[in-house]
């Protein structure tokens, strides 16, 4: 299994990721490496000041960079050897079995539709993001901001889209489907809430179990939670204040550690022919480490297969 990361992005790049990664070769077996891309001699002087050298690492040089606030198709198209321009180049290669970075959101989402490109029969990919439930399972939410205006069908297959990933990482079988509606009675919501309920409710793929609202969030309602990238990437930022603030107050519990985004290290776009970690952008060594990990579950899960070979069915 080749890991690609992507050192030079995040806030805190390169060191944060530098420092990830060594923290991270714990989790490695035999036939695993990770893929650490980025200037050369920056890579290799940052992990010779720590004193560090493992054949499981290898540096691939980029000598460009797209920074967190430039325009993510005109940075993918000017820089093609920036770190992640060539971490698309190995994904899309075979080189790589999956590609994670903490930086540039919209040109991860870019790279994916026109490197990878789209499953299909697959409208649009979506990015998952996971949230914490009260008895420390968690469930998946999609999508978190990656298609802020949708329509009611791309919101049906993102709910069987996150059925899959759900059953395939977890081993969970028939995971339940809820709708983030403003109630819990089919006629609420929107127009396109309505209109996806009907879809859901016909679908024989899913275990749809109707709609919840934002106070079953954290109950354990639902495995699935599907609604639009906009409502989505709301409260999920609304979810992970909750860390912060609880513990500028010192009330930490259980629950309360695990809203907190370092310990998931990323979110997967789902949909793609390919796999595609996102990771916050403020990834401390930690997130970054458990970044790896979710690199890990998400190859050995073989999910995006189990997506194509669902989809190329029908």
């Amino acid at each position: 299994m080749n890991i690609a990361i992507d050192v030079m992005g995040g806030d805190y790049a390169p060191e944060a990721v530098i420092d990830g990664i060594i923290e991270s070769i714990d989790l490695l077996t035999n036939g695993e490496t990770i893929l650490a891309i980025g200037p050369q001699d920056t890579l290799n002087n940052l992990f010779k000041s720590r004193n560090f050298s493992n054949s499981q690492v290898r540096v691939i040089h980029a000598e460009q960079v797209i920074e967190m606030g430039e325009h993510p198709t005109k940075a993918l198209s000017q820089k093609p050897n920036s770190s992640i321009g060539i971490g698309f180049s190995l994904l899309k290669e075979g080189k790589a079995d999956v590609f994670a970075s903490a930086g540039n959101t919209g040109a991860m989402m870019v790279g994916s539709l026109f490197s990878v490109k789209t499953i299909n029969g697959i409208q649009r990919p979506a990015i998952a993001g996971f949230v914490p439930q009260v008895d420390g399972h968690y469930a998946i939410m999609l999508d978190i901001g990656a298609n802020a205006d949708c329509k009611p069908e791309m919101l049906a297959q993102w709910a069987e889209l996150g059925s899959i990933y759900f059953e395939s990482t977890t081993g969970k079988s028939n995971p339940r489907v809820g709708l983030m509606n403003i109630g819990e009675e089919e006629q609420k919501g929107s127009i396109l809430a309505q209109s996806t309920h009907a879809l859901l409710k016909e679908n024989s793929h899913i275990n749809f179990i109707g709609n919840i609202e934002g106070k079953d969030l954290f109950r354990n309602k639902a495995d699935v939670i599907v609604t639009d990238g906009f409502t989505g990437n709301i409260v999920l930022k609304m979810g992970e204040s909750i860390y912060n603030i609880m513990k500028e107050q010192g009330m930490m519990n259980e629950f309360v550690e695990n809203t907190n985004y370092e310990n998931y290290g990323g979110s997967p776009i789902i949909g793609i022919n390919g796999n595609v970690i996102i990771a916050h952008g403020a990834s401390s060594p930690k997130a970054i480490k458990n970044m790896i990990k979710l690199c890990k579950s998400v190859v050995d899960s073989n999910v995006c297969q189990k997506i194509k070979a669902e989809f190329e069915e029908k």
